[in-house]
């Protein structure tokens, strides 16, 4: 399409020359084929405007230097200066912002001295206002191909900066999900078997067996816990190398469908949770359900390393357009600042990582100590794309 536009521009050009240079009855060469060669061989090299500007530009600046150079009027050529200022502002546009002022430079000198030759042939005065506001004209035409250039130059640059902006923010919130994830696998499960290494080391003696058990815990935790770690490490070398697709064999999120497992791993590090449903249970949007459990994972293992307790609630409450969460332990009352509760408020990356889930989510979060002893942390979360089924079967939860 736009090789048939370059080559109807080139037609048009053709037929303007030809009445041009037979203007008052005079032509550069007699009429016939000769004239039409000569004017068809100065219109054609506009053919390959796109593909090679600055060269036609120089050809077209070389035709206008001869033609004035043999003394012939100026006004025969006067559709190769139009043509002069779109090959200016192609040049401009495409090319280095040096080359695109050289090319506006070369063609404001070629054209204008054009026409001061031959109004010194006709014996006229150049600085007659006609004339000089002939003159300005010439010039407004290559400064305006010139600056439209640059206006479409810098817009494109912008939209590139932005797309490149975009790309950097894209890939520093990549790196930001998996540091969440990385944190909340981690530290649950390094939690968990340090809980179960000290329960072990207390009764190796004494009841063997439940030693024996709470290796075999330790030990399919952390099988776990390299396995996810693998994975995680393989996407970000994958995002170094330039290689973002998934690595083989992902393991699949963490869903609230592995609440029922996280219980039993914390029933097996010495913590009794307590696991309350309310509303009828339906599927969430992917975000919700995986931030969701995360929540809950990071929840019960701050119970876990803080709170000095064996047990603590956790509430999913399902609602037809969110869901609540509330996590509860009845930990000491009396907590000084190098105790449970104030520690887990202030300290480590796991409040401020489950804030950021619920605020990514348009949600609300609370975390911090309860009046009467005890820690809570509450989260709602907007079930905003998709669908939630219509509410139905409450059972309240004592």
């Amino acid at each position: 399409m736009q090789s048939l536009l370059t080559w109807c521009g080139v037609a048009a050009l053709v037929p303007l020359l030809w009445a041009m240079t037979l203007s008052k009855g005079e032509s550069l060469l007699p009429v016939g084929a000769a004239h039409a060669a000569f004017t068809v061989a100065m219109a054609v090299p506009l053919a390959w405007a796109r593909q090679r500007p600055a060269l036609v530009l120089a050809i077209q600046l070389a035709e206008i230097v001869a033609v004035t150079a043999l003394g012939q009027p100026a006004q025969w050529i006067w559709p190769l200066f139009p043509a002069s200022d779109v090959l200016v502002f192609l040049i401009t546009a495409t090319r280095s912002r040096r080359t695109g002022l050289t090319a506006a430079g070369a063609t404001l000198i070629v054209q204008q001295t054009s026409r001061q030759v031959d109004l010194l042939h006709l014996g006229l005065r150049s600085w007659a206002p006609g004339f000089l506001a002939l003159s300005v004209l010439l010039a407004l035409g290559v400064l305006v191909a010139w600056m439209a250039a640059m206006v479409i130059r810098q817009r494109r640059e912008y939209d590139l900066a932005l797309r490149a902006h975009a790309e950097a923010r894209a890939v520093t919130d990549e790196r930001l999900r998996i540091a969440r994830e990385l944190h909340d696998m981690v530290a649950h499960n390094i939690g968990v078997i340090a809980i179960q290494a000290g329960a072990g080391a207390r009764v190796i003696d004494s009841r063997p067996e439940q030693a024996r058990e709470t290796l075999t815990t330790i030990e399919a935790t952390s099988r776990q816990t390299l396995k996810g770690l693998r994975h995680l490490l393989g996407v970000l070398r994958d995002t170094e190398h330039g290689h973002p697709g998934a690595p083989p064999a992902p393991a699949p999120p963490a869903t609230l469908s592995d609440v029922d497992r996280l219980v039993e791993t914390a029933a097996t590090a010495g913590l009794h949770v307590d696991l309350r449903r309310r509303g009828r249970p339906h599927p969430l949007p992917d975000a919700v359900d995986r931030s969701a459990f995360r929540i809950v994972q990071e929840s019960v293992t701050n119970v876990l390393r803080h709170a000095d307790t064996g047990h603590c609630q956790v509430v999913l409450d399902y609602r037809s357009e969110e869901l609540r969460i509330d996590v509860i332990d009845d930990g000491p009352g009396d907590a000084t600042p190098s105790s449970a509760p104030i520690a887990r408020e202030g300290s480590g990356h796991g409040i401020t990582g489950m804030r950021e889930r619920v605020d990514l989510l348009n949600g609300d979060f609370g975390a911090g100590p309860r009046p009467d002893g005890g820690f809570r942390v509450t989260a709602r979360l907007p079930l905003t794309t998709a669908e939630a089924p219509a509410q139905a079967g409450w059972t309240e939860a004592p």
